[in-house]
């Protein structure tokens, strides 16, 4: 285990490959990263509760304990965003990341550039997410359902709150500050998960999945977020014409 030193964004890797862990610890602190490795599940969790770390690296397959497990119980008290790497590739060990909390999934092999970017992309979120936003417009009493807390990052509706992850929070804040507008999927991209739209990325329908599912769990009936065939999203209190 290496530790993290103070000053630049620290993230924290769980990753038992030596080779691989090694390597990753070197470029991610060449790219301006102080980075903390560790090798066994149950030692990051530990980690992971212990320190601030400014995101979390992690393979689902640990000794110890697996990553999906430590992803489990970082969200019972952590909002620290995380991103899943693992060489199974498979479509369900992505969607029960994502449903999990995972703020973003890496398959292997991957490329350094790409994971940096990734990296990159999420801490501007959470420093976007962070910033004061200017007071929104006012709106009728009847329509004040879902109440924003950008310091939680999270949505509530009659006192219950969604448990929303930091992206899903940000993409539907966007869909909300643009309510009955169709928003493309490339725009939701670069907004939101600040990358490129690729077809075969399923990252965002992902989100919104859940997005759907934690506002139907809190009673929230207002707006739905729709999918628009061909254009994109909107969240919408009616599908008339989608």
């Amino acid at each position: 285990m290496t530790p993290a030193a103070v000053g630049l964004p620290s993230i924290l890797t769980i990753e038992d490959d030596p080779v691989l862990g090694a390597y990753v610890h070197e470029q991610l602190g060449r790219s301006g990263f102080q980075v903390t490795w560790c090798r066994n599940g149950q030692q990051g969790l530990q980690l992971a509760r212990a320190q601030a770390f400014d995101l979390v690296l992690m393979d689902i397959l640990l000794p110890g304990l697996d990553g999906l497990s430590i992803l489990t119980h970082l969200r019972q008290s952590h909002a620290m965003p995380v991103i899943l790497m693992s060489a199974l590739g498979a479509e369900a060990d992505r969607i029960s990341g994502f449903r999990l909390g995972a703020d973003d999934y890496l398959p292997k092999p991957f490329s350094m550039v790409e994971l940096c970017v990734r990296i990159e992309a999420i801490l501007r979120r959470v420093a976007l997410d962070r910033r004061p936003e200017p007071p929104r417009a006012s709106v009728p009493e009847h329509a004040r359902v879902l109440h924003f807390d950008d310091e939680r990052c999270d949505v509530s509706c009659q006192d219950q709150w969604a448990g929303l992850t930091r992206s899903e929070y940000r993409l539907l804040e966007t869909l909300h500050r643009n309510a009955e507008e169709v928003l493309s999927k490339a725009f939701l991209y670069q907004q939101v998960l600040q990358r490129g739209y690729a077809p075969h990325d399923r990252s965002l329908d992902m989100h919104v999945s859940q997005i759907r599912r934690k506002l139907k769990a809190i009673g929230y009936i207002e707006r739905e977020v729709r999918t628009v065939w061909g254009k994109g999203y909107v969240l919408s209190g009616h599908d008339e014409g989608l």
